[in-house]
C-alpha cells in the first residue's frame, strides 16, 4: 500500500516525523506531498519548495528510515479546490490512501473516494511550523529542540534561519 502524506513542511519538524514514523511502521509506502511548492520568500512560506525536499530527505535520511519506500513530490497549489484530488494525483505516483489532520484536505481527499486515515499527533501546538518560524524570529534558540539536528544544521548552514528573521512579519502588497 502507498499513502499519501501533504504538507507545507515549513519546516519540517519533529511533529512530521513523528507521523512519518506512524505511517511507514504500518509497513505503508509513502509519496510525500510537499504543498504550497511555488510560495517561498514570504513570512508564512519562507522555504522554497526545494528546500523543504532537501530538508525532508535529510531529515528522514538521519533519522535512519527507509528512504527508498517514501517519494518527496512539491505540489504546487491551484486555489480551485474541486480540482485539487485531481492535480496532485497527475503530479504524484499511485497512491491508495492518504493522511491529513485538515479537515479541508481530508474531506476533499474523501470526497474523491479516497481512504484518509491520521496518525496520533505529537504535541501539536509545540511542534507546529508556525510556532518554530516565530522561535527563529524572535532568536529564541528553543526552536532547535522541535526540529531534527540535520535540519537545524541546513537552516544555519544555508542561512535560511537568517532569511526567517529578515522576512519577519514582513507584509505584501496585494
Amino acid at each position: 500500500m502507498r499513502s499519501l502524506f501533504v504538507g507545507r513542511f515549513q519546516p519540517v519538524h519533529k511533529g512530521h516525523l513523528f507521523t512519518i514514523k506512524q505511517i511507514l511502521e504500518k509497513g505503508e509506502d509513502l509519496v510525500i506531498g510537499v504543498g504550497s511548492a511555488q510560495y517561498s520568500h514570504t513570512p508564512d512560506n519562507p522555504l522554497t519548495g526545494g528546500e523543504r525536499v532537501m530538508l525532508i530527505k535529510r531529515a528522514i535520511l538521519a533519522e535512519g528510515l527507509p528512504i527508498e519506500r517514501v517519494d518527496i513530490i512539491p505540489i504546487p497549489d491551484i486555489h480551485i479546490h474541486p480540482l485539487w484530488v485531481a492535480h496532485v494525483k497527475s503530479l504524484t505516483p499511485y497512491f491508495d490512501k492518504a493522511y491529513s489532520h485538515n479537515p479541508i484536505v481530508s474531506s476533499l481527499l474523501s470526497d474523491a473516494g479516497i481512504q484518509v486515515d491520521s496518525t496520533k499527533l505529537l504535541e501539536r501546538s509545540r511542534y507546529s511550523a508556525s510556532h518554530i518560524r516565530d522561535l527563529i524570529r524572535w532568536m529564541k534558540s528553543d526552536w532547535e529542540d522541535l526540529v531534527p539536528a540535520a535540519v537545524v544544521k541546513m537552516l544555519k548552514a544555508y542561512n535560511i534561519d537568517k532569511r526567517i528573521q529578515r522576512i519577519g512579519e514582513t507584509t505584501l502588497k496585494r
